[in-house]
């Protein structure tokens, strides 16, 4: 095949590459790319650590909320953050049409609204004692760190649907900091607390 020239070689995938380009081994790299499954990448995945957090939008249907170990932060100004949602999730529809949605940032305290959102086959509303909606209509969960923000891209990504928003409100503030509560994260298909006892001085 004959490579564009205003087109990088290394932006090529490897095997649009002439051989004499790959070097020693590129049959087995080739072989590697090709066979590279979807367990293989749940295992390299599985024991990275993933912050926690409860994204929640209403819609026609009613509120919904997923947890999340996508979220991230982008930039600081303009605030901007991104979250994926699997298409198999109940909650996929509502925020794949969403104007705004309430990325709750979870500490280990919270870690019943974490459940309570990555369990399926439930109204993960039902408690009406544990959330109430903001004047705009979006719940949120008591007790909870959370950002409000506008949905300003989507991108399909096969399966799932990345999502980019803006904050817009929230009930942190850099003034008045929350509490030093320990943090929540999921690794190796568990919860973990990490605080104090887990820092390593370097």
């Amino acid at each position: 095949m004959t490579i564009p020239h205003t087109l990088p070689a290394e932006s090529l995938p490897i095997e649009a590459l002439p051989a004499e380009e790959l070097g020693a081994g590129s049959a087995q790299r080739t072989r590697d790319f090709a066979s590279f499954s979807a367990d293989d990448f749940k295992a390299a995945f599985r024991h990275h650590p993933g912050g926690v957090a409860v994204v929640t939008a209403t819609g026609p249907n009613g509120h919904v909320a997923l947890t999340a170990t996508s979220v991230s932060s982008v930039s600081a100004d303009p605030p901007l953050l991104v979250f994926s949602v699997s298409g198999q999730s109940s909650s996929a529809p509502t925020l794949r049409r969403a104007e705004f949605v309430v990325v709750h940032l979870l500490a280990a305290d919270g870690l019943g609204v974490a459940q309570l959102g990555a369990t399926s086959g439930i109204d993960r509303f039902a408690d009406s004692s544990r959330w109430s909606t903001l004047v705009t209509g979006e719940p949120v969960f008591h007790g909870t760190r959370w950002l409000r923000a506008r949905v300003i891209d989507r991108l399909d990504a096969k399966s799932a649907t990345i999502v980019v928003a803006q904050a817009v409100q929230s009930n942190i503030s850099a003034d008045a900091p929350h509490p030093g509560d320990d943090g929540l994260v999921y690794v190796d298909r568990t919860w973990h607390r990490i605080g104090a006892h887990s820092r390593i001085d370097a």
